[in-house]
């Protein structure tokens, strides 16, 4: 809507001309949001004074694009949204926070939020779990948002065609390592090695490289071909170079007030598609504080 002004005005008055049915409210959140130019210059001063002969324009609503509602709703369930189609949903899972809910259904975990996440776009919208990260681990997560996709994504974690890399700060002056252990759990949920291969024991296949070291402390590149839980932790507590904070498999320090383990990286086919892709996120720039390459 434009309006050719006939005598000098204050622009809220012109607007109440060219918008009668308007509240003086609605009016200033017109100023507020950008709508309003005069001679195509957006003003936002209500007490701005309009010459006779310019040219008010009421510009409308901008519409909001689906990535913009993503995300807001994103900021509104507290996720970190780094990529997301119709099949999946690619997320940034903060360390401290549960990937599922266990036996005492705990309410606040990513599933939750990420099922709230895609409710908030389709009413019966949903997402499946089809890996963990452990509690304490920060990083890269994937959630399937269709059955095909999660049965996709299933196979292709079960028939170890996902890479998955991680960043661990660790104790103590590590060298690159490889480990195959078996390893159960106990009562307590607790992992450990075992000597020999059980029917409950599972295998645990890591590799990792250095990326840095420092006096007292060294910056590890890890690629796992198997998802156990604790899997990480144990491999390198193992080899005398525990993960920084965690205090369970023998860790004596914790300078960042975490287990400084971070899911970097995944890569996997895509379920709808077949065409490899690949996620990153970026680990606590900290932890390469005093490092240097080897």
């Amino acid at each position: 809507m434009r309006k050719t002004i006939e005598e000098d005005l204050h622009l809220l008055e012109v607007l109440k001309v060219m918008q009668p049915n308007s509240s003086t409210n609605v009016l200033r959140k017109m100023l507020t949001n950008q709508r309003i130019s005069v001679d195509d210059t957006i003003i936002h001063r209500a007490k701005h004074l309009v010459l006779k002969g310019q040219v008010v324009e009421i510009h409308p609503k901008a519409k909001v694009t689906i990535e913009e509602v993503r995300e807001m709703s994103a900021k509104t369930h507290d996720l970190d949204v780094l990529f997301e189609d119709d099949s999946i949903l690619v997320v940034d899972k903060p360390a401290g926070l549960l990937s599922v809910a266990t036996d005492k259904l705990e309410q606040d975990t990513l599933h939750n939020r990420c099922v709230e996440y895609c409710r908030s776009e389709k009413r019966n919208g949903w997402c499946f779990i089809v890996h963990r990260l452990d509690k304490a681990t920060s990083g890269i997560m994937v959630f399937a948002k269709t059955e095909s996709a999660k049965r996709d994504l299933q196979e292709q974690f079960a028939e170890r065609l996902v890479h998955r890399h991680y960043v661990a700060l660790v104790e103590g002056i590590a060298q690159s390592g490889r480990a195959d252990h078996h390893l159960v759990e106990d009562k307590n949920l607790r992992v450990f090695v075992s000597e020999t291969k059980t029917k409950t024991s599972k295998r645990a296949l890591t590799t990792w490289d250095v990326i840095a070291r420092g006096e007292h402390e060294t910056l590890l590149n890890i690629v796992i071909e198997t998802g156990r839980r604790h899997q990480i932790r144990v491999a390198l507590a193992e080899s005398g170079t525990p993960v920084v904070g965690d205090k369970m498999h023998g860790a004596t320090t914790n300078l960042h007030g975490r287990i400084c383990l971070h899911a970097v990286a995944l890569e996997f086919l895509h379920p709808d598609t077949d065409d490899p892709v690949r996620f990153e996120s970026e680990f606590n720039p900290a932890w390469r504080h005093g490092l240097k390459n080897p």
